[in-house]
């Protein structure tokens, strides 16, 4: 990666981290919980199908044919999204 660029996107990681610090210590000092992160997947109908979006981005992760195998997807998509980011 260009020189340049390498520090943009280290010097943007650094203000995400301390943006990230700055609203835990704020909950701190207001004595409440931090709220808890959303959802990282929906399962949205379309047609006979059911799609699993990816709320982040937007983009079709999955499709099921049922109410049940979506929601199915979705578990599982979100267990795997949580292992990933550290959150269990």
């Amino acid at each position: 990666m260009h020189p340049s660029m390498q520090e943009r996107v280290s010097g943007l990681a650094d203000l995400r981290a301390r943006s990230v610090m700055a609203t835990a210590e704020f909950y701190e000092l207001i004595g409440r919980p931090a709220p808890a992160p959303g959802p990282f997947f929906q399962a949205v109908t379309k047609g006979n199908a059911w799609h699993i979006i990816e709320i982040a981005t937007g983009k079709t992760k999955g499709f099921c044919f049922s109410h049940r195998a979506a929601m199915r997807f979705v578990d599982a998509m979100e267990a795997g999204a949580a292992s990933k980011r550290g959150l269990q």
